[in-house]
């Protein structure tokens, strides 16, 4: 997928899955064979012995035999310039499971709102869109980047919302993202 080397791997565990792009879950057993297809943003896309493609988180690594994922770049601080900077540096850790691009530079995350509540505690607004309004791995996406945003220091509340309007287009999409599909 994407040029990426693909590796067959056995399953060490039993591990949560995620269907893509229908996005519902289910366990893998251990001793499944799987072929891994990509490994961005500290999940893992692989296809299963019967061909569906299926994401694993990265805090389930050890049942690939992998090591868990680790977030650098961030800043110290609690300031909300400071934690606006970490959110976009989080959210450039999430990937679309079937396309090897990070949801900023897709141009998925339309807004980021950072609001100080005091304390060193700073609410988090963040309005978002998909590739496509019925794409199944919507939700899982949505979880992924408040669950991210959520583990920063300096964060008491996050919100995540996703929209349609305006719909998404390759026209949103980054540079660096075009020339990482070959469309430049």
């Amino acid at each position: 997928m994407y040029g990426y080397s693909q590796e067959s791997i056995v399953l060490q565990r039993d591990v949560n899955v995620v269907q893509i792009p229908e996005g519902t879950s289910s366990v893998l057993p251990a001793g499944h064979v799987v072929t891994l297809s990509q490994s961005l943003g500290g999940n893992f896309t692989v296809v299963t012995e019967e061909g569906y493609m299926v994401r694993i988180a990265g805090q389930d690594a050890d049942a690939l035999g992998k090591e868990p994922p680790a977030l650098g770049n961030l800043v110290s601080g609690t300031d909300p310039e400071s934690v606006e900077r970490n959110v976009w540096e989080v959210l450039r850790t999430i990937y679309d499971p079937e396309i090897p691009v990070n949801i900023v530079d897709l141009g998925l995350v339309y807004h980021c709102k950072i609001t100080p509540k005091g304390e060193g505690k700073n609410d988090v607004d963040i309005i978002m869109t998909l590739t496509a309004p019925g794409c199944g791995m919507g939700p899982v996406l949505q979880y992924d980047a408040e669950a991210a945003v959520r583990q920063l220091p300096g964060v008491d509340r996050v919100t995540v919302e996703v929209v349609f309007d305006p719909p998404w287009g390759r026209d949103m999409m980054s540079e660096v993202a075009k020339l990482q599909l070959g469309m430049i």
